[in-house]
């Protein structure tokens, strides 16, 4: 090794000035010609996000880079993430007796409630590094405030007030005046907060009909993100299936629209044009309660590739080959930049960017953009068409690590 540096020294010596001149000189251009991420697109930002879950996130789970998996993400046109913040992960315990002394120090304190925030931290932190905003979908009831429900479907919050808490207290970590960001950088506040999930299907809220008593925790909710940052937009629950209908059932109950900035829809069906017709629907609906000028997000879209490869179906027609999986991202974004004005659209997110695919798993577990496997991130044909229609669609041929600048526009 010696010998070596001794004849490589003089040359290693002779050009570091060179070096440095070009490398400036590299930022310097690379700087010139970046252009903050909208400024010429054809949606604004944050139009394009992700669903980030499992193996992805918790990062903790499955070994996964996750700051590195979001940085190419940012290279593929996401610009918004949207992923679970579970509350039965965080506050497992109503009190500090119930506590197994080897996890005390797992926890810290918020209103008497044991609360680790170490999964959100970590997706927090790692999405700000990219500039990418973060749509946190708060959810799953723990033990102690769960109705009773069968062990077909998860349980809904017994009592709305502990998840109001939840809500606050998560709002005051990651807000705009959150204690996170007194010791993380760059700040990138969360501003946006959606309440559970699909409440309209009994998996996940097994009291039917829905309305009433999801507009009970809905209501609680709102009250606790809005006196936490008058700001912030609380997103309604995705809703699948027919949405449109629910959504109208929404609206029956007394002084809903109050309670919601913006309407979440899961259009999955089996053609692009499908899910345009089913944000059209959820339109007319909203227009004809008067709130015209609310913004819809489709926080769900996807198309597993699990044709011929499981037997669960979950009941869904939509399941496609890796290749009409690809084929439908490919038309599908580009109407949704078309439409988006029409429909008021805010933006969407897929569902999702990895899976773990295994002959007879469930179907979506095929949604991914990539297949985990073996820890390695292969990707499939759709990854390669989502990349394409997003980044044309912010008109950019090239983004870096950081979702708000475009390297070169075009």
């Amino acid at each position: 090794m010696s010998s070596i540096h001794g004849r490589l020294g003089r040359v290693h010596r002779a050009r570091p000035r060179v070096s440095i001149f070009f490398a400036l000189v590299a930022l310097v251009l690379a700087l010139a010609f970046a252009v903050p991420a909208g400024a010429s697109a054809r949606v604004p930002t944050g139009f394009v996000g992700m669903v980030v879950a499992n193996p992805v996130y918790p990062a903790s789970n499955s070994g996964v880079d996750l700051s590195q998996q979001m940085g190419t993400m940012v290279g593929s046109g996401v610009e918004s993430v949207r992923a679970v913040f579970n509350w039965s992960y965080a506050q497992p315990y109503k009190n500090w007796s119930q506590v197994p002394a080897a996890e005390v120090s797992d926890f810290t304190d918020v209103g008497g409630v044991p609360t680790r925030f170490d999964q959100m931290d970590q997706l927090v932190a790692a999405a700000a590094q990219h500039h990418l905003s973060v749509l946190p979908v708060v959810l799953y009831a723990p033990g102690w405030d769960s109705a009773p429900h069968p062990a077909t479907s998860f349980a809904r919050p017994a009592n709305p007030g502990p998840y109001g808490q939840f809500m606050t207290a998560l709002v005051e970590r990651y807000g705009p005046n959150g204690t996170f960001w007194q010791t993380h950088s760059p700040q990138v506040p969360i501003r946006m907060w959606q309440v559970w999930n699909e409440p309209n299907i009994t998996v996940f809220w097994p009291t039917q009909p829905f309305a009433k008593t999801y507009l009970a925790l809905l209501r609680v909710a709102h009250n606790a993100i809005k006196s936490a940052d008058p700001g912030a937009k609380v997103v309604l629950a995705g809703m699948p299936n027919y949405s449109w209908l629910a959504l109208s059932k929404i609206y029956k109950q007394k002084g809903a629209r109050r309670l919601f900035d913006v309407v979440a829809v899961h259009p999955y069906t089996r053609q692009p044009s499908g899910v345009m017709t089913i944000l059209g629907k959820v339109r007319k609906v909203m227009n004809a309660a008067g709130d015209r000028r609310k913004p819809i997000l489709a926080d769900e879209i996807s198309w597993p590739s699990s044709l011929g490869q499981t037997r669960h179906t979950e009941g869904f027609d939509f399941a496609t080959t890796p290749a009409g999986q690809a084929k439908n991202l490919a038309k599908l974004i580009p109407m949704l930049g078309r439409d988006r004005r029409r429909l008021g659209l805010l933006g969407f997110y897929y569902y999702t960017w990895a899976g773990i695919e295994a002959r007879n798993a469930v179907s979506f577990n095929f949604a991914g953009l990539f297949r985990f496997r073996s820890g390695k991130f292969i990707a499939k044909p759709a990854y390669y068409a989502f990349r394409n229609a997003s980044l044309k669609l912010e008109n950019c041929r090239q983004k870096g690590s950081v979702a708000t600048v475009c390297l070169k526009p075009g």
